[in-house]
């Protein structure tokens, strides 16, 4: 028997970086510094009310936008942080994770042809949920110099035009570690006031933001709110990305429209990890000694590098660390990263691999959400470059 050729909705896509990093990490017993999630345990007591909710009987379809309990501590979180008033029945809704969020706001909001303006370097499920849309990636590259990464709002101006759709931001900034600030909400408010642009706002890293900034969420920007789908993760925030449970606020209309897709593409998120979750949230001093518990262990994985020939870029946020390797070697980013993996022991990814077009900036990026003992091992390995 023969089977059928498919025309393949994705021809481009392969395996992920990740995949294949992870499984070189593995086979030469390589301290794994690539893919982005820890290798400690979440709070014990988040376990017990999840297991607590899964004994009271919690354990059937949650409602299609999620329990009505954790959508009200997510609005009030969102309106004590960021002053925003979202409704939490008609604006906000639980995903199954933020890739759920995001592929799903793009399915949405972008037709066959529209245009979406994506930075990049950026997370992988960007452009292959607009191609699944149907719509068009219209890529704009950071610059990069000695001051780290920047997002050059001239080139995203000069990007807009009459059938551009959307623009997707994200800060903090996976792989870079970069943050916005308020200066770059106005830019990129200027860009799409008196326009039908939407904005998709990245947001998982909302609590990783260090050195006393405070997280420029769109939230916080009138303008860029008005027309947004801000998306994060608990799957970050509570160190459980296994459990793949997000969010997306956004004001009703949108909001409208992103259920109609989500309840065809998931219909409902995990009931008990919501229940708990809900519980768990009572407590807000897991989430607000966020940024201290990963501030230390960026200074601790940043110390070390300092005695390495790596050249460290700025890390501002996120649990991710760049770093230039010029001074070190002449090999591309992936060949660079293999080798790394093979004869140092130690695991990063290309930075070239959050491109759409190959781009080489001789930068790779570690992971430091890991135990200090992780952390200390690999920069004992690294010192040896």
């Amino acid at each position: 028997m023969t089977t059928p050729v498919l025309q393949s909705r994705l021809p481009a896509v392969g395996t992920t970086v990740f995949t294949l990093m992870s499984a070189l990490a593995a086979e030469h017993g390589a301290v794994n510094l690539g893919q982005g999630f820890p290798d400690f345990d979440c709070d014990p007591r988040l376990l017990d009310a999840v297991d607590a909710a899964m004994r009271a009987g919690h354990n059937q379809y949650a409602p299609m936008t999620g329990l009505p309990v954790l959508r009200e501590a997510i609005a009030a979180k969102l309106a004590a942080l960021y002053g925003h008033a979202y409704d939490a029945a008609t604006e906000i809704t639980i995903t199954a994770g933020a890739t759920q969020g995001i592929i799903t706001a793009i399915l949405c909001a972008v037709h066959p042809g529209d245009e979406v303006i994506v930075i990049e370097p950026c997370y992988d499920s960007y452009q292959p949920s607009i191609t699944l849309a149907g719509g068009v990636p219209v890529p704009v590259a950071m610059r990069v110099d000695a001051g780290g990464y920047s997002v050059p709002w001239d080139a995203v101006a000069a990007a807009v035009t009459p059938r551009t759709r959307m623009i997707v931001v994200n800060t903090p900034h996976n792989p870079t570690g970069t943050i916005l600030r308020r200066a770059d909400l106005d830019a990129l408010a200027a860009i799409v006031d008196g326009t039908d642009i939407l904005i998709l706002s990245d947001e998982v890293y909302e609590h990783m933001v260090y050195d006393g900034q405070p997280h420029a969420s769109v939230s916080r920007h009138p303008v860029l709110a008005a027309r947004a789908f801000v998306v994060s993760s608990f799957g970050k925030t509570y160190h459980v990305t296994g459990w793949k449970v997000g969010y997306v606020a956004a004001p009703a209309p949108l909001m409208a429209e992103f259920r109609k897709v989500h309840q065809y593409n998931v219909f409902s998120v995990n009931t008990p990890m919501q229940a708990g979750l809900a519980a768990f949230m009572r407590d807000p001093a897991p989430w607000r000694d966020l940024p201290a518990f990963y501030q230390r262990k960026r200074d601790l994985f940043r110390a070390g590098l300092a005695n390495t020939r790596f050249t460290l870029l700025p890390a501002d946020g996120t649990y991710f660390q760049c770093v230039r390797y010029d001074g070190i070697s002449d090999l591309s980013e992936s060949e660079f990263a293999q080798w790394l993996t093979r004869e140092i022991k130690v695991a990063a990814i290309p930075v070239s691999a959050f491109y759409s077009k190959p781009t080489e900036s001789g930068i790779v990026r570690f992971c430091f959400a890991k135990k200090d003992e992780t952390l200390n091992g690999a920069l004992e390995r690294l010192a040896t470059v």
